[in-house]
């Protein structure tokens, strides 16, 4: 009788823990950690993308040796900041995205240099590159969505009631999104 009791107890025990959320929110944890690793492996493109291009600018424009590199050192802090996908806070997103976003200013400043410079935008490993940059930056925006879709969806199920009491048991905790960048909400001025 008494292990008649225990498993009943067990099973009883079993089954509220399922229908609690906790099973939920560790697939939607999954899922943002998984959609995390796919941002930064467009961002890892990127940045392997960076040094064939620094190579093709700097064979035809070697006097623009300050651009190349502030794109070599902009690339380098890029790649040494991480973030870990257990901790995805709004102030480590944050940092993140603001060593992103000066690797793309840099390289937004190479690309308009090279305009002074029409035989390289017809080389055609250039206009290949260019191509690829183009590419990886529609890639990136792609993966910050679905990212940013993931951490709406998880935010809300640790957010919402009863599962935030469960939440708070088992330490889940809202993760952090990205975010525009500041001066997002102007448009750049381009003059030549």
């Amino acid at each position: 009788m008494k292990r008649l009791l225990i498993a009943i107890v067990g099973l009883f025990t079993a089954l509220s823990f399922s229908s609690c959320g906790y099973n939920t929110m560790v697939s939607k944890d999954e899922n943002v950690k998984a959609k995390w690793a796919q941002v930064e492996n467009a961002y890892q493109r990127r940045a392997d993308l960076i040094p064939n291009l620094v190579a093709t600018v700097k064979g035809a424009a070697q006097h623009e040796e300050g651009t190349l590199t502030a794109v070599v050192e902009a690339r380098a802090k890029a790649t040494s900041v991480s973030v870990d996908p257990s901790n995805l806070s709004e102030e480590a997103i944050a940092n993140f995205q603001q060593t992103q976003d000066a690797l793309s200013q840099s390289i937004g400043r190479l690309l308009v240099s090279v305009e002074a410079y029409p035989d390289l935008k017809a080389n055609a490993n250039f206009q290949e590159l260019q191509v690829q940059l183009e590419g990886t930056e529609n890639r990136i925006s792609v993966e910050r969505k679905a990212y940013n879709d993931a951490v709406q969806d998880y935010n809300t199920t640790v957010r919402s009631f009863p599962n935030n009491i469960m939440a708070g048991m088992f330490g889940f905790k809202a993760k952090g999104t990205f975010k525009a960048a500041e001066g997002a909400d102007k448009a750049p001025t381009v003059s030549f």
